[in-house]
């Protein structure tokens, strides 16, 4: 009877560690130039989602002048970056950091640190546009 139930109890957390595990590794998770996608939800606002994005900057290496439809959320979890965000003055951010850009806004950013760097950003975008439009 003890194995049976042993059995039993083996398959239930098998099938729980499946339920929670599945669907992780089943989203597509797409990797493009330093940009893994983490996750992507709807939001209850009409043709609106949420987008967020694991980005690596290497040193050195810059994103050149870009846009998103919709707000963007970084929290800068290692290194050093600057930014430069339309109208401002160029800022520095380092890990703990964080900075809002406005539906919008012209931006570009640089790690000026010496090793690499790595942000999380968050994007509140209308659907079915362009995530990032490059300005020429």
């Amino acid at each position: 009877m003890k194995t049976n139930k042993n059995r039993l109890a083996t398959v239930i957390i098998i099938a729980i560690l499946a339920i929670f595990t599945l669907p992780a590794s089943s989203q597509a998770q797409q990797k493009i130039n330093g940009r893994t996608e983490l996750q992507r939800h709807d939001l209850s606002i009409p043709n609106h989602e949420m987008v967020q994005i694991r980005v690596d900057i290497e040193k050195g290496q810059s994103y050149p002048q870009h846009k998103h439809p919709g707000e963007e959320i970084i929290y800068v979890l290692e290194g050093v970056l600057e930014y430069q965000v339309e109208g401002k003055q160029p800022t520095t951010l380092k890990a703990g950091d964080v900075l809002f850009i406005p539906y919008g806004t012209v931006h570009a950013v640089k790690n000026v640190g010496d090793t690499k760097a790595v942000e999380l950003a968050t994007y509140i975008v209308e659907k079915d546009k362009p995530l990032v439009t490059l300005i020429k």
